[in-house]
């Protein structure tokens, strides 16, 4: 009873290995690549894909193309039904000869019908839609088409109306997997329930980053400042803009009307360049106002495109003012600005980075190497809305790598989907990370304009570095995310992952060659330039992807990319600090090991580290190759520990399995804060409660180096000299006597048995723990 209440306490699971395995990586094995070989359901003709990472699904596909020759006066539009589905086309006002140029797809797996029918109809405004003719197929007569296949050449058949006018409509109807290229604009049949512009957003899609580069701006000076009060000198500044991303100046130390700042900025913009680069020169008037002295509008294009860090002419331009209703001139500024291409734009945090090229396609280096990801399906995921009184999840993944966006097609209303999509990028650095999540789709067309937002099932990163090459991964990956209730399972993802090597020398050289392009090195950029260009750059890139068709949507992006990664959690801290202790943890095991041989705890090994000792000491040669060894040894040793699988998200290395509910409370609070006074004064003296923690560390480390500096700085006169008289001896001693009788006395005094060691602190650490520091000074 006491144990079951202290768990409760820490709020840790009451049987953890349930817990643990709940969380843990599965292996499955799907049929990867079947075939769909002789005397199928719908013929006998032989089939093959190049999808082998994924189960192969068939849909049968119907193009409408267009019809002729229909009665004048007619609303066209065709009705496509198999079984219990229908799809309908758009339709068109009063035309004899549509074109509709639309492809249906149906699954295979849900057909429940031997015939297809495709109905052409007329559209009316009030009653009954008016029916015109109709095609009937029969599914055992149906084609079947794999590419490489050419695409099946569609036809006329005629259709008989009702007035005994002949019309005819154009199809191609045939049998085909997901690896046919019209799979990804057709209108599935796991669609149904979409409803206008929500067609459109269950589509799969390949989405491509803008190319972003970082632009910058040497504001170095100007001339002819004149105030609008011609009777004081200008407290002057200069304000840059591009976009909704501005900097500003200092004002001028020396209050002149030709100020000089010299000042570096830098911005963030994405092809094709939609925003001017605006500078503004203003007077500080009063501590709360500005006055504008003159404005520069000027188009990115026009700058030069670096890519190395040699030097960039500088230029000046004329500052323009409006005033009484007229443009006049006003002053002149000299700057120096360039687009540089020689550096890698970060929109993304660099502990997942999955590319590292820099924005000039000119410096990129050949791939070495081929990602194929098959997005297979989920399982068990959790509802995500109410939809007729149940639960229910429209769910579809997306994928990002480098600048290469996919998503797969929405799969409605069903908690375990299927997608069996497969896709490639090319890999030009392995030590890369590719970053999948899966969402619930809230734009179906059955929703109020704006009111929508995606929700996050589950985020899953896999690390190519971890990958063998050449082999196929299938495994389930489990969907965690963190709520303000805790760490909840959403469901299994389910994935085959291979990652191939086109050069295994090029790989090789891969691991020796600098992270970031040279650029990072020879003109790196501050850290809090990284922060803010990186925040700058996601914003780019959310809406740049946000007006594609269907939209990546923002809260999408944003947690692929981990927006919110920097801000302050508890829970993080503490992971953090827990993984510096499990490092630290090494050290403290040999110190252990190190102890429990000069106690003799273990003769034997005492005995074994004796002679190891002196034959180092004998041949002092062998202590690097002995070093090198001993690593190729503890490397083989740890092969056959090899993990099997790749890395996934852990919840107890996140430290979320035993958070505090406050904690996580804050974790999501919004910034600037949204709690009550109290919460926050509550959360404030926990921060400095830790924050007192840490600078009593601060503090004693601090202690501890000040003591080694007063050994030689005579604060303590008599230590001093007992130091100096010391060093001055042992100098003498060690020039007389040779090295290896100095270590050999050394080696043995330190492993000299318990019999002969005191209890008591060493004479050193006595010493040294009296020596001065300057915390004496400190208020």
């Amino acid at each position: 009873m006491i144990r079951l209440r202290n768990r409760q306490m820490q709020h840790e699971p009451i049987n953890p290995t349930l817990e643990r395995a709940d969380y843990e990586l599965k292996d499955t094995s799907p049929k990867l690549g079947e075939r769909w070989l002789q005397g199928g359901a719908y013929g006998s003709e032989r089939s093959t894909s190049t999808y082998d990472l994924v189960e192969q699904t068939y849909h049968l596909y119907v193009r409408v193309v267009k019809a002729k020759e229909l009665a004048v006066g007619t609303n066209p539009y065709v009705e496509v039904k198999l079984g219990n589905y229908r799809g309908r086309t758009r339709h068109f006002e009063k035309k004899t000869n549509p074109e509709w140029n639309q492809v249906f797809a149906f699954s295979k797996d849900r057909v429940q019908s031997s015939t297809l029918e495709v109905y052409v109809k007329d559209k009316e405004m009030f009653g009954r839609d008016d029916y015109i003719g109709k095609v009937v197929f029969d599914l055992n007569e149906v084609p079947t088409r794999v590419p490489p296949d050419s695409p099946l050449a569609p036809q006329w058949y005629r259709l008989e109306d009702r007035r005994g006018q002949a019309a005819e409509i154009m199809v191609a109807v045939w049998m085909g997997t997901q690896a046919d290229e019209a799979f990804p604009e057709a209108w599935h049949s796991d669609a149904l329930f979409a409803q206008g512009d929500g067609v459109f957003n269950v589509r799969s899609k390949v989405y491509v980053s803008p190319k972003l580069w970082y632009i910058r701006v040497n504001i170095i000076e100007a001339q002819d400042v004149i105030p609008n009060d011609r009777s004081r000198v200008p407290e002057v500044s200069m304000k840059a803009q591009v976009g909704n991303q501005v900097l500003r100046t200092k004002i001028s130390s020396v209050r002149t009307m030709n100020p000089l700042w010299n000042e570096d900025f830098v911005f963030v913009a994405a092809e094709p360049f939609e925003e001017h680069l605006v500078l503004t020169i203003e007077d500080r008037v009063h501590s709360s106002r500005d006055e504008v002295l003159g404005t520069l509008s000027l188009p990115l294009t026009m700058f030069e495109k670096r890519l190395d860090h040699r030097p960039v002419h500088s230029r000046w331009f004329n500052l323009e003012k409006y005033g009484l209703g007229e443009m006049k001139f006003s002053s002149r500024v000299h700057i120096r600005v360039c687009l540089e291409g020689g550096y890698h734009v970060l929109d993304e945090s660099t502990l997942y980075i999955s590319d590292q090229r820099p924005t000039a396609k000119q410096l990129w280096k050949p791939p070495c190497g081929i990602l194929e990801v098959g997005i297979l399906g989920a399982q068990g995921l959790l509802p995500m809305k109410m939809k007729d009184r149940r639960g229910s999840t429209d769910a579809y993944c997306v994928a990002k790598y480098g600048q290469k966006w996919v998503r797969t097609r929405t799969i409605l209303d069903t908690l375990n989907p299927k997608w069996n999509e497969q896709y490639t990028w090319e890999v030009y650095d392995p030590c890369t990370v590719i970053t999948m999540g899966v969402f619930d789709n809230c734009h179906l067309g059955d929703e109020k304009p704006g009111t929508g937002r995606d929700s996050r099932i589950g985020k899953v990163r896999i690390r190519l570095s971890t990958l063998e090459a050449h082999r196929i991964y299938t495994h389930s990956y489990p969907l965690l995310v963190l709520h303000p209730s805790g760490v909840k399972k959403m469901g299994e993802l389910q994935l085959a992952v291979r990652f191939t090597t086109l050069s295994l020398a090029n790989t090789v050289y891969m691991y020796g060659r600098p992270l970031l392009p040279k650029m990072h090195y020879l003109n790196p950029l501050t850290v809090n330039q990284v922060d803010t260009l990186r925040f700058q750059a996601m914003n780019i890139v959310a809406v740049r992807l946000g007006r594609a068709e269907p939209p990546l949507r923002k809260e999408v992006v944003e947690y692929m990319l981990d927006v919110d990664s920097h801000m302050w959690s508890m829970r993080r801290s503490k992971a953090n600090f827990f993984r510096i202790m499990s490092l630290l943890s090494g050290l403290f095991s040999v110190s252990r090991w190190f102890t429990n041989v000069r106690e003799w705890k273990n003769p034997i090994t005492t005995v074994l580290v004796h002679i190891l000792f002196l034959i180092l000491l004998w041949y002092p040669e062998l202590i690097l190759p002995t070093i090198c060894l001993y690593m190729f040894l503890i490397g083989l040793w740890n092969y056959r520990f090899r993990a099997r699988h790749p890395p996934h998200m852990d919840p107890k290395l996140s430290w979320a399995e035993a958070v505090h509910p406050d904690e996580l409370d804050e974790e999501f609070d919004t910034f600037p804060t949204s709690r009550p006074p109290d919460t926050i004064r509550m959360r404030y003296d926990r921060i400095r409660s830790i924050a007192g923690r840490i600078q009593t560390v601060v503090g004693d480390l601090a202690t501890q180096g000040e003591r080694l500096v007063s050994l030689l700085s005579w604060r303590d006169p008599r230590a001093t000299s007992l130091f100096v008289v010391f060093s001055l001896c042992s100098a003498v001693v060690l020039y007389m006597t040779p090295f290896r009788v100095v270590a050999l006395v050394g080696g043995l005094y330190t492993l000299r048995h318990p019999r002969f060691r005191s209890k008591l602190p060493s004479v050193p650490s006595n010493f040294f723990k009296r020596l001065p520091a300057r915390s004496d000074s400190l208020l």
